[in-house]
């Protein structure tokens, strides 16, 4: 396992979503998974992919080459792309400070956190509708920055009907007070105090080192991120390489993904079990075969 020790929720102070793990710190989550592979045999290597392509098979079989930033290179029957993806801000100034803290993009991995707190949901995509709608089931202060985008009046009705309050005029930066995060100043000066603000970012696929591989790629509808494409239990249309977790499942928390790496972690070994089987009946049969007289 590559491991380059900077996974998407390290900003987080706990996780949330994953029964039993509720609540547990990232980095203690990577403590324990890291000794739990050990256990079963498995090799962990700290570095990031530099590149990744595949090179020429042996017996037959499938074989691939990882090459790290720092040089050293590792080969492999198969792959799993477990590289997560990036959350891609809104370029507000002050904003990225925040990020994983009093700026946050899930009702579901930090609203706990965040509930009866004065929350601003700063618009970025359709996507953000559906936040606002999700927020204000935790706080009774919500306002919604349009920042310049327009809303229907059947978005308008629904919001009022909820008491969501609209703030039209452009974010021009995030405040900051005594060391933390205080609320947003609008291009016309006016300053609207808010502790906590929610965005939708863009959800974009780690892939960085990997374009020797030729994966697929599919970007998701208004421009909401982009994603490894991929079928069941993660396999791809490039032979011997499968994709787990929310680089092809944007939407995927802790739970879901490591279920996903599981899965395909379990269809990788069954194809290599079936794979070792037919190298070893090629193997018997030669054995078996009868030498041919020379001439």
């Amino acid at each position: 396992m590559i491991d380059s020790g900077t996974p998407r929720n390290a900003p987080a102070a706990v996780m949330h979503g994953f029964i039993v793990l509720d609540g547990t710190p990232p980095p203690e989550i990577l403590k324990r998974g890291r000794r739990q592979v050990r256990e079963y045999g498995g090799q962990i290597v700290f570095g990031e992919v530099a590149s990744a392509e595949p090179a020429e098979p042996v017996e037959g079989d499938l074989r691939f080459t990882v090459t790290l930033t720092a040089g050293r290179s590792v080969t492999a029957r198969r792959l799993l792309v477990a590289t997560g993806l990036r959350d891609v801000l809104p370029e507000v100034p002050g904003l990225a400070e925040y990020w994983g803290h009093s700026v946050v993009h899930c009702p579901y991995c930090h609203g706990w956190e965040v509930r009866d707190e004065p929350i601003g949901i700063l618009a970025t995509s359709p996507a953000s509708l559906h936040h606002a709608l999700l927020f204000r089931q935790l706080t009774d202060d919500l306002v919604y920055f349009t920042d310049g985008a327009d809303l229907d009046e059947g978005t308008r009705a629904r919001f009022a009907a909820r008491h969501i309050r609209i703030v039209e005029t452009e974010v021009q930066e995030v405040v900051e007070r005594d060391g933390a995060l205080a609320g947003l100043r609008l291009m016309d000066g006016t300053f609207v105090a808010r502790r906590v603000i929610t965005v939708a970012t863009r959800l974009q696929a780690r892939t960085e080192g990997l374009d020797g591989l030729k994966l697929p790629m599919e970007d998701l509808p208004d421009d909401m991120g982009c994603r490894f494409a991929s079928g069941m239990a993660g396999i791809t249309d490039v032979p011997g390489v499968w994709v787990a977790g929310n680089a092809t499942d944007l939407t995927a928390q802790v739970g879901a993904s490591a279920a996903a790496g599981a899965l395909a972690g379990s269809h990788i070994n069954a194809l290599l079990a079936t794979a070792d089987t037919d190298t070893a009946l090629a193997a018997a049969q030669a054995a078996n075969t009868p030498a041919r007289p020379s001439a």
